[in-house]
């Protein structure tokens, strides 16, 4: 006996006709439902996971940031002014000349260039991120092109060293690499800029916003102002930001002034996603940001259209590095191999004390490419030169010491050295819908590490239970 069920379906000329379907049918069709059924909850899991991620995206790129002010945009000093290219910075005015006498929000400048010609200008330049032409956008053209040809020159000339590093990085993150210009907004390319609220580098990171990136910060190692970490550190950044955006130039905006402010702008604009829509709820100086790149890319871009020339610069073009595991003092490596103490500083600006601590694990030393070959060669005479009077005090790692002989490991640490230690790590309380992917990518860091350090033998986590996150 074959079992059946009666459909209905409409016919205009009958009505409704019952329709027999056969168990196999319906069997078929429950499968049908079934499998996208299945494929609903997988696209909701997949949501709700990429909600969280941005949740979380949004937090780490919130906080800090939100108080940033780039030091190329206001009047800032340099974190040390011990070398030649810091004076080079104080004593040529390195800074944006002239940015504080104008309001930028109300100024309006001329230009004997038409609107036709800087139109086409800007679209030949066939930037990935959109380059839109307004009279703001225009401002800032003609401020980086025609009102201060000093500046640009220093910066065009500093350019020609840092642009290259930034270019391959962004490439290695598969970001547009126009980006390199948002350090010349945020520092004019010098990496010992220090704003007045705090930020430091070329890419002005802020202190807790640079260790959330994993830029090492300690008593001898500040990688917001080393160009290679500290620009890794923007890209991720950058990378992050344009995830939660989906927009370059709020990505952008959100790098000056935090993902936070951007959000309450979008709010403020109901709920328009586009920069010009919320241009007037942004902070003022935010506002002037995305402009200001466009502005820079814009007179690099045709400098010899207004007889702009890159300054020379004392930077070599080309530079080796090298991963050491001693402990070296810049001065040794001065004196030995007769390259300028000043020079070394500037192409290892992330050792505030000109000391490379390299008993405690590897640290990298850059030196102009010509000089690589004299320093293999004569690298234990370098090592030895002036060490006992060179290293008064002790770089900690647990038992090295500077001098490279090994100190007694005491039984009952001292309360410094346990300090020390206890900064390795940092700890995080678990929160409902937390697990263990979630909180490794918000330390930048692997599952199976996070179980290693807490002696988990499984993924599951207990609300409130706290996990040990060794610090980067």
């Amino acid at each position: 006996m074959i079992s059946a069920v009666f459909c209905l379906f409409a016919s205009p000329a009958w009505g409704a006709i019952p329709v027999r379907k056969s168990r196999k049918q319906l069997e078929k069709e429950n499968e049908l439902l079934l499998k996208k059924i299945e494929t609903l909850q997988a696209e909701l899991e997949a949501y709700r996971e990429n909600a969280a991620a941005i949740e979380e995206i949004e937090e780490e790129l919130s906080g800090e940031n939100e108080n940033k002010v780039s030091a190329a945009l206001e009047d800032y000093a340099p974190a040390s002014t011990d070398t030649l290219l810091a004076q080079w910075y104080m004593h040529r005015s390195s800074r944006i000349p002239d940015r504080e006498q104008y309001d930028m929000d109300s100024v309006h400048f001329t230009t004997d260039v038409p609107d036709s010609i800087l139109i086409r200008r800007l679209a030949d330049m066939n930037s990935f991120i959109s380059l839109p032409y307004n009279e703001t956008v225009k401002n800032y053209m003609i401020l980086y092109s025609e009102k201060m040809p000093r500046k640009m020159a220093e910066m065009m000339g500093l350019s020609d060293y840092y642009m290259p590093i930034f270019e391959e990085i962004f490439r290695q993150y598969d970001l547009p690499v126009e980006l390199k210009y948002l350090s010349v907004i945020e520092s004019a390319l010098n990496p010992r800029a220090e704003s007045r609220v705090g930020a430091l580098g070329l890419w002005q990171f802020m202190y807790r916003t640079a260790k959330s990136y994993g830029l090492r910060i300690d008593s001898y190692v500040d990688e917001r102002m080393d160009p290679i970490q500290s620009a890794d550190a923007a890209a991720r950044y950058l990378r992050d930001a344009y995830r939660i955006f989906q927009d370059w130039p709020l990505a952008i905006s959100s790098y000056n002034c935090g993902s936070g402010n951007v959000n309450k702008a979008i709010k403020r604009a109901g709920g328009k996603k586009d920069f010009w829509s919320i241009y007037e709820y942004l902070p003022r100086e935010t506002r002037g940001y995305v402009p200001a790149m466009v502005g820079a890319m814009y007179a690099f871009r045709y400098a010899n259209e207004y007889g702009l020339y890159a300054d020379p610069m004392a930077l070599p073009t080309y530079v080796d590095t090298l991963h050491l595991s001693k402990n070296l003092h810049l001065m040794q490596v001065s004196e030995v191999l007769g390259i300028p103490l000043d020079d070394l500083r500037d192409l290892n600006p992330q050792y505030h004390k000109d000391i490379l601590p390299g008993a405690s694990g590897k640290e990298v030393l850059r030196l102009p490419f010509n000089y690589t070959s004299a320093f293999l060669d004569v690298q234990d005479s370098i090592y030895d030169h002036r060490k006992d009077e060179l290293f008064i005090a002790k770089v900690q790692d647990g038992r090295e010491t500077v001098s490279g002989r090994s100190a007694p490991r005491s039984p009952r640490p001292s309360s410094a050295s346990s300090s020390l230690s206890s900064t390795q790590w940092t700890y995080y309380k678990v929160k409902s819908g937390d697990n263990l992917g979630k909180i490794a990518r918000r330390y930048h860091c692997t599952v199976s590490q996070l179980k290693a350090w807490n002696n988990l033998k499984s993924d599951r986590i207990a609300i409130g239970q706290k996990l040990k996150i060794k610090k980067k």
